[in-house]
């Protein structure tokens, strides 16, 4: 199966034309011709069957034959908000992963214990691109701008809220707690942990304290953690 991501496909439009980039890949790289069959992915949940009417190196002309709305949707939304992390590579491997796994939002938030700042935005949804054709996923996760970690708190979300820390105090197990088929809010800090005053500022803003389990995890294991443990839940 060969799949491209084809965010500006028209479900109505009988024909396609792949950007130089994509058409570059298909014609030089996958060697693919005219007559051969290809599938696309709009990040909305739009899967389409294709083939290949004209195989140009710069501009690949494609059929339409078919189209799938709301490919494989998922019966939750999950939403994580995490600390990017001070190596981008862990951060990019929880970005691939969590993609693959299912989530559909993930927001950067700086902390008061925040070792890194910023991150490259557009770099990171390459990476979620990769995995959403390596996981036949029809839909695109939306990334968002880092913010500062009261800025994400002040933001509207319609459905439960949890911030995932390691102080001590009274934590929920999250497998108990979860309501199926919902919509869900996740923070995980970074290595140092939220501090006590945030802690303290997430709880008087609705959020609901959870634990991860008995070990202590690094800031892109527990979020990969918390986004199985959502998946897995609404699976049963």
């Amino acid at each position: 199966m060969h799949l491209f991501y084809t965010p500006d496909i028209a479900p109505a439009h009988p024909q396609y034309f792949l950007s130089e980039e994509e058409s570059k890949h298909a014609i030089r790289v996958l060697r693919l011709e005219a007559g051969d069959e290809v599938q696309l992915i709009d990040g909305r949940g739009g899967f389409y069957n294709a083939v290949i009417h004209d195989a140009h190196p710069k501009r690949t002309i494609l059929n339409i034959t078919s189209v799938t709305p709301e490919f494989n949707k998922r019966n939750h939304y999950l939403h994580i908000a995490v600390a990017p992390t001070k190596n981008i590579e862990r951060l990019e491997w929880f970005l691939e992963k969590a993609t693959e796994i299912g989530i559909d939002e993930i927001s950067l938030i700086i902390t008061q214990r925040s070792e890194r700042k910023e991150a490259k935005v557009d770099r990171l949804n390459k990476i979620i691109t990769a995995a959403i054709k390596q996981s036949l996923k029809a839909y695109h996760p939306i990334l968002n701008d880092a913010v500062k970690f009261n800025q994400l708190l002040a933001l509207p979300f319609d459905g439960q809220k949890f911030i995932a820390h390691c102080e001590p105090g009274d934590r929920l197990d999250l497998r108990k707690v979860i309501d199926p088929q919902g919509r869900y809010l996740i923070l995980i800090g970074p290595e140092g942990d939220f501090s006590p005053a945030e802690i303290e500022l997430a709880l008087e803003s609705g959020f609901k304290p959870i634990t991860l389990g008995e070990a202590r995890l690094r800031t892109e294991t527990a979020a990969l953690e918390a986004c199985f443990e959502v998946n897995f839940l609404n699976r049963l």
